[in-house]
């Protein structure tokens, strides 16, 4: 990681260091490094409104834009959309210098002014993502494995949503306790659907209090070969024998996926 990346972090945990204001999601040295902040912006009626802001700061940052997702229960999705936008521009203005605080502090001063223009997608639903806007790199698929699902019927709904939202394609499967997510699509959307995975509360604990995921792990991921099935829909599927669930890599042409990484899941 750069030294000036480092630094910027390093203050940005000092300065966002209420409890769960700010957190690093991951590092990478190929992909860079993504967190989450955690702030309140001044709406309409001089209304607070949280706001979670994850960033996405690729190896070359602050070189080129960070990837910027937005997420907030009291705005719409194409509010988040908007709000996502006006700060990607705002980075435009601060490219070559760290920037995440600034970016931060112009949105808390500028929130009431940035939904009061035309939103600039559809849909009056709660916002639950935006796409980043990184490099497209192509089709890619993924396969995750989950611990298990405490609250089953939200949660599903919730993955399908997601999906949905992502443009995302693929197969929620179940099979006994195996619970296996595959998802194929842009992977700037696959990378976001991960964050949500991460950073949103889909379950619930032993207690019953929403909680995230934390169990999640990835198992695989490349770029779409010309031997893979292209899923055409996002569909949830329950398998009643470990046979009839290879037949369904098989089908897509992930036969040795799943023998290097689901066998040995169920073994």
């Amino acid at each position: 990681m750069a030294e000036r990346v480092r630094e910027e972090l390093s203050a940005l945990a000092a300065i966002f260091c209420g409890p769960d204001e700010s957190e690093v999601l991951s590092r990478s040295e190929t992909d860079g490094t993504v967190f989450r902040i955690l702030t309140k912006a001044e709406g309409f009626m001089d209304a607070d409104i949280p706001l979670q802001l994850v960033f996405h700061l690729p190896v070359n940052y602050p070189s080129c834009l960070p990837g910027v997702v937005v997420n907030s229960e009291h705005l719409t999705r194409a509010q988040c959309l908007t709000v996502k936008e006006k700060l990607l521009e705002q980075a435009e203005s601060l490219l070559s210098e760290p920037m995440i605080h600034e970016l931060v502090l112009w949105i808390q001063q500028n929130l009431r002014h940035v939904l009061k223009q035309p939103e600039t997608g559809s849909g009056s639903e709660k916002c639950t993502s935006t796409v980043s806007t990184t490099a497209d790199d192509g089709l890619w698929i993924t396969l995750l494995h989950l611990d298990h699902m405490r609250a089953k019927t939200k949660y599903v709904k919730t993955v399908e949503k997601w999906a949905s939202d992502l443009r995302l394609t693929g197969r929620l499967m179940f099979m006994g306790k195996l619970i296996l997510i595959l998802l194929q699509g842009d992977r700037n959307n696959v990378k976001e659907y991960l964050i949500l995975q991460k950073t949103s509360k889909v379950d619930v604990d032993s207690s019953g209090k929403k909680c995230k995921e934390k169990m999640i792990s990835v198992l695989f991921e490349t770029k779409v070969q010309t031997e893979h099935k292209r899923f055409l829909a996002f569909e949830v599927k329950e398998y009643s024998s470990l046979d009839e669930l290879q037949k369904e890599f098989e089908t897509a042409g992930l036969k040795k996926l799943f023998s290097e990484f689901v066998l040995g899941l169920v073994k």
